[in-house]
């Protein structure tokens, strides 16, 4: 296969990839913050209000938790280069 045909490959390879890597993560946060007490902080955490925020903590945590695996990766990937 030509290198310039294998370009659009690795790229949709790499986008896969992050998606997985950000559901999964996401996923993980989701999971880990079922064991958060949100009512300190929010009067009705069973309420549409409180599962919403429920949910916008696991996105914003699992995004950040994902951010960060990628780009070890990506380093990890750079240091082939190294020798």
């Amino acid at each position: 296969m030509n290198p310039i045909e294998s370009v659009p490959v690795s790229v949709g390879v790499n986008g896969l990839t992050a998606i997985l890597v950000s559901l999964a993560c996401i996923a993980m946060s989701w999971w880990a913050l079922q064991n958060l007490k949100l009512d300190l902080f929010i009067r009705h955490p069973k309420g549409p209000q409180g599962k919403l925020l429920h949910l916008l903590l696991s996105v914003v945590l699992g995004r950040f938790v994902a951010a960060f695996v990628l780009e070890y990766w990506g380093y990890t990937q750079m240091l082939k280069y190294m020798f």
